[in-house]
């Protein structure tokens, strides 16, 4: 064989081979960019505002990475199955991005605030409102729905316009006007008040009532703690029953009443104080009894006494806390005659009044 022979043979199987090479089998279609719809709608609803939070997509429905999103249809429906998005009630521009999505890029949350009709609300109260969302392309083509995700259609009363707090020795007391009940039997309505610790940020239930009748409407909260700033604010909460069970709205917050639960309160005043001689053939003394204090913060008491023959004020006997409702006075002399009063004090050092006094002669 001839060298230019071989060198064509050569020549030839290079060629095939890079030919074969290059047959990576039949060409794919180009994508359609349909974004993947979301699974992670979530709704909730306070008066008539109904939030709806979802993870922008990043990927399309056949895997590829999305290069571009459109705007995003918002879907509402007083129907359980939401098919398709017939009536979208809002709808969010295509979001901005500074760079291409890659498979690194952090998932971005959507949110939207729809508004929901009083005709809705009065029209079904004891339903539901369905919500969905349907992500597009930059050529206005979605993939379909996302997850259905519902709220309670119950109508909502008003915040009371003129809630008060006040503090005293029991707790704090509420004060505000009750709209009343207004939907029917198939939709009762309470009022809830909130705790909300100033230090913290945190929430708490202080009370509730039921809204009852148009009229005055009184509340009490006695399970703070003391030397605490809080917050309060009272909402109107609507209780819908149906067959399958309970669901709660609540409606808008009254505005906030700031409460410092400064300790300035002193126990109530010790009652029913008896003093009793007792001595015969020892040394003389005098025991006091009186009714206990029931206040949940109580320290401890004092006794007073004065000399009905020279002491015209008072003057305390113990040098520390009697702890329990009873003293026994061994500094006592014949012939006198005593005069014994109380004072209760919390953890404090809030002291109260002095009770009544309570007499004894020394024989």
């Amino acid at each position: 064989m001839t060298a230019s022979i071989l060198k064509f043979f050569v020549t030839m199987s290079v060629c095939l081979l890079l030919a074969s090479c290059a047959q990576t089998g039949p060409p794919l279609p180009p994508s359609l960019e349909l974004p993947k719809p979301p699974s992670d709608l979530r709704a909730s609803r306070k008066g008539d505002q109904v939030t709806l939070i979802w993870s922008e997509p990043t990927r399309t429905t056949d895997r590829q990475t999305i290069r571009h999103l459109g705007p995003t249809r918002i879907c509402r429906s007083l129907e359980a199955e939401m098919k398709e998005c017939e009536n979208a009630v809002g709808e969010l521009p295509p979001p901005a991005r500074s760079a291409q999505p890659s498979a690194t890029t952090q998932v971005q949350p959507e949110a939207f605030t729809d508004t929901l009709p009083a005709a809705i609300q009065q029209q079904n109260p004891t339903g539901d409102v369905t919500y969905s969302v349907e992500v597009l392309n930059r050529d206005h083509r979605g993939a379909g729905l996302s997850n259905r995700v519902s709220v309670p259609a119950a109508p909502t009363l008003p915040p009371p316009a003129d809630f008060r707090a006040k503090l005293n020795a029991n707790g704090v007391d509420f004060s505000w006007t009750s709209a009343g009940e207004n939907s029917g039997v198939s939709v009762q309505h309470h009022y809830r008040i909130y705790r909300r610790d100033d230090s913290t940020g945190k929430d708490a239930i202080a009370s509730e009532v039921p809204a009852g009748v148009a009229g005055p409407m009184h509340a009490q909260d006695s399970s703070f703690e003391w030397e605490k700033t809080y917050l309060y604010r009272v909402t109107a909460v609507s209780v819908a029953s149906s067959p399958g069970g309970e669901a709660q709205v609540e409606g808008e917050d009254s505005p906030a009443v700031r409460i410092v639960a400064h300790d300035v309160f002193p126990p109530a005043v010790p009652s029913g104080l008896q003093a009793v001689y007792s001595g015969e053939g020892q040394k003389p003394f005098v025991d006091l009894i009186w009714a206990p204090v029931t206040d949940a913060d109580l320290s401890g008491y004092n006794v007073y006494r004065r000399d009905g023959a020279s002491d015209v004020t008072p003057i305390k006997l113990n040098s520390e806390l009697i702890k329990s409702p009873s003293y026994r006075d061994s500094a006592v002399a014949s012939g006198r005659k005593y005069f014994y009063s109380v004072s209760a004090l919390d953890v404090r050092a809030n002291e109260s009044a002095r009770s009544e006094e309570a007499s004894e002669t020394v024989p």
